[in-house]
């Protein structure tokens, strides 16, 4: 296959940087990895030479095009300086959380804040555990996020930091854990690609927020990885807040495996970004599995959103929910492919999947495209989709009760948005969603 000029440069760069990769990539004299590690690196590479970044000739990036991301040469920048204040307007008012700080994707040791609330629990740095406990990161790395497309082979060759995250059986942790990263302001072009490793035992219980935010307007690329293991009767909540500034890029890929009895329930809120694909998968993969995925995406000017979902529903007695929402305004465009797989042995499968959008102006496009592929006979499914404009008769009739056309305009969006976020048990989460809405539409 032809490279493409990035293509050559990320090459390039790997070969150049391979040493210096976080004391796993020096090589013995019979010219191998010293460490199994580096091995997995140069097999994410070797493959990333082979099927280069998706195009729109791949059918799951077909609406996507990533040309514009492509016009640049991204470089990771480290040893980035910012103070508590520079970050303090990220951070979720009245919300109690141990805090881990990535700044271009590295972790931050003096802006984290971690709090260890049971015996066995792990907040760590990917580099560090790398360092101390390899043979942890090596059961899960690369496991189950797998190599079939560019992006996922290229953070996997240049991985480096990120969180991990590790919680024992039957261990409950009360407050939230908050995965703020923030692109920096030191340079443009800067490249981010943390690899985030969460691991929940058996009767554990967790919620997680992720937060990607820029400091400057400058250009940046994030490119995250999620690798998320759920174990037995083990509930994982995920909340993914995607708020970049309008000329950064992101590309983002989250694969959870669920045991025996587990619920994955996950909330991606996208709302800054020039393009930004989120592929969020979960496997199934034994009997009474839940999984929940909610979605929400408000763009403007000429913003591209791209959200791929995955539910594999691989053993029988399972259910999933799926309700993704997008509202557009301006050239914006948004895509939503989601698939519910039921695989032939997924007897007494219940999923059902809505995607609704709409439309602000005449410009905007949504590309959507529910799918069900089903192998089983004893099974309740559904799908649906519906893309429309403001009901005009509402608009009229709050008008006629003294509210003004954009104030109406509002309620009515928030009204529309709302069904995401009414699951929300934590106020202090709840309010701070809901106030990045209103402020999004204002």
């Amino acid at each position: 296959m032809e490279k493409t000029k990035s293509k050559d440069w990320y090459l390039s760069s790997f070969k150049a940087i391979q040493e210096s990769l976080n004391g796993s990539a020096s090589l013995t004299t019979n010219g191998k990895s010293a460490t199994p590690f580096h091995d997995i690196r140069k097999q994410a590479i070797a493959r990333f030479e082979k099927i280069d970044f998706p195009t729109t000739k791949n059918e799951d990036w077909k609406y996507t095009n990533i040309a514009p991301i492509l016009n640049y040469n991204f470089t990771p920048v480290a040893g980035a300086e910012v103070s508590a204040a520079d970050i303090e307007k990220f951070l979720i008012p009245n919300l109690k959380t141990s805090l881990i700080v990535l700044l271009n994707g590295n972790f931050s040791p003096k802006l984290s804040k971690i709090h260890l609330e049971s015996n066995g629990v792990r907040i760590e740095s990917f580099r560090n555990l790398l360092r101390i406990e390899p043979d942890f990161i090596l059961e899960h790395f690369a496991k189950y996020a797998q190599l079939e497309n560019g992006f996922v082979a290229f953070n996997t060759a240049f991985a480096d930091d990120g969180a991990v995250i590790y919680v024992p059986d039957n261990t409950i942790i009360d407050n939230c854990i908050h995965i703020l990263n923030v692109i920096t302001a030191e340079a443009e072009n800067i490249l981010s690609q943390p690899r985030n490793l969460i691991v929940a035992g058996r009767n554990s219980k967790i919620k997680i927020i992720e937060g990607y935010h820029s400091i400057s307007e400058n250009v940046s690329l994030t490119n995250v990885v999620n690798e998320i293991i759920i174990g037995e009767s083990a509930e994982v909540e995920l909340y993914r807040i995607q708020n970049e500034n309008l000329n950064s890029f992101h590309i983002n890929r989250t694969q959870a495996e669920q045991k025996k009895g587990s619920v994955f329930t996950h909330y991606s809120v996208s709302l800054g970004g020039r393009i930004m694909r989120n592929d969020t998968n979960t496997v199934l993969d034994d009997e009474n599995c839940t999984a929940n995925l909610y979605g929400l995406y408000l763009t403007e000017d000429s913003q591209h959103i791209d959200n791929h979902t995955l539910i594999d529903h691989a053993k029988p007695h399972c259910q999933s929910n799926e309700l993704y929402k997008g509202v557009l305004n301006d050239n914006s465009r948004g895509v939503f492919n989601g698939k519910v797989f039921v695989r032939k042995d997924a007897q007494k499968t219940n999923a059902y999947q809505s995607n609704k959008a709409i439309l602000l102006s005449n410009e905007a496009l949504v590309d959507t495209k529910p799918q069900l592929e089903i192998y089983a006979d004893d099974v309740k499914c559904s799908h649906g989709a519906a893309i429309g404009q403001l009901d005009e008769d509402a608009l009229f009739y709050l008008r006629t009760r003294g509210i003004g056309k954009e104030e109406a305009r509002t309620v009515l969006i928030r009204a529309f948005a709302n069904d995401i976020f009414e699951t929300i048990e934590n106020e202090a989460l709840h309010d701070y969603l809901n106030n990045l809405v209103f402020a999004k539409l204002k």
